[in-house]
């Protein structure tokens, strides 16, 4: 069964992945972490399938396996 996609703020993706705000921007800016997506005119947020198929790709990627 597959999960629907819902938006995830800042924190929320911090909390997830373990990952600092800078590092965050850092990967974006180098296309290897999810970019968010406009909600307004001053809000962003990620969808929350892709932080889970990034935390999948890093986790194929250290050998482990992806439940």
């Amino acid at each position: 069964m597959t999960q629907a996609a819902f938006f995830m703020r800042l924190p929320d993706v911090m909390a997830r992945t373990g990952l600092s705000k800078t590092t965050i921007y850092a990967l974006i800016k180098t296309a290897t972490f999810p970019a968010p997506v406009p909600l307004g005119a001053r809000a962003v947020g990620w969808v929350s399938t892709e932080i889970d198929g990034w935390m999948a790709d890093r986790l194929k990627a250290a050998g482990r396996k992806v439940a």
